[in-house]
C-alpha cells in the first residue's frame, strides 16, 4: 500500500529547481539611479525659484545675527525706487499711506504687536523713505524694529 504525491510541475519527476530559473540575487540599481537623476534635475531647476523675499541690494554691516523665532517674522522691504513691500510678496507693493493700516490688520491677525518687524532697505533706498516707513511701523503699534543688513566688513 503505497501512495505517491506529486511535488511540483517540473515534469520528468526530477526534484529541485531547473538550472535556468534560479532567483536573481542582485539588485538592479539602474532604475533607482534614473529616478534620482531626474529628481536632482528637478530640484536644481526649482531651487532658485524658491528664494523668498523681494530682491534687494542690502547694505553691509558688522554685527551678530539675530536669533530665530518660532513664528515667521514680519518683514517690510523698501526697494531702491521707493516701493514698499510687506512680507515676502514681490508682486504686491504698498503705498506709504496704506502701510500703517495694513500693519495694524496684520497685528490684529497675529495677536498683538509684540513681534519685531524686520525692515529690509535697499542699499540705494532714500533715507527719507526709510525713516517714513519706520514712523509708519511705529504708528501701527510695533515697538521692536530691526534693520536687516548683509554680513560684511562694515565698510
Amino acid at each position: 500500500m503505497g501512495a505517491s504525491i506529486k511535488t511540483g510541475g517540473n515534469g520528468g519527476g526530477r526534484r529541485g529547481r531547473r538550472k535556468g530559473h534560479a532567483p536573481m540575487a542582485e539588485i538592479n540599481v539602474t532604475p533607482f539611479v534614473d529616478v534620482m537623476l531626474v529628481l536632482l534635475i528637478i530640484f536644481m531647476v526649482t531651487a532658485p525659484m524658491m528664494a523668498t523675499g523681494v530682491p534687494l541690494d542690502l547694505p553691509q554691516a558688522m554685527g551678530k545675527q539675530i536669533e530665530s523665532q518660532n513664528k515667521e517674522p514680519l518683514v517690510v522691504s523698501i526697494a531702491k525706487d521707493g516701493k514698499i513691500f510687506i512680507g515676502q510678496e514681490e508682486k504686491a507693493a504698498t503705498s506709504l499711506d496704506d502701510l500703517a493700516t495694513k500693519l495694524k490688520a496684520i497685528a490684529a491677525a497675529r495677536g498683538g504687536t509684540d513681534d519685531a518687524v524686520f525692515v529690509r532697505g535697499a542699499n540705494l533706498a532714500e533715507y527719507g523713505v526709510v525713516t517714513r516707513v519706520l514712523a509708519r511701523i511705529s504708528e501701527a503699534g510695533f515697538r521692536k524694529m530691526s534693520l536687516v543688513t548683509e554680513a560684511g566688513n562694515g565698510g
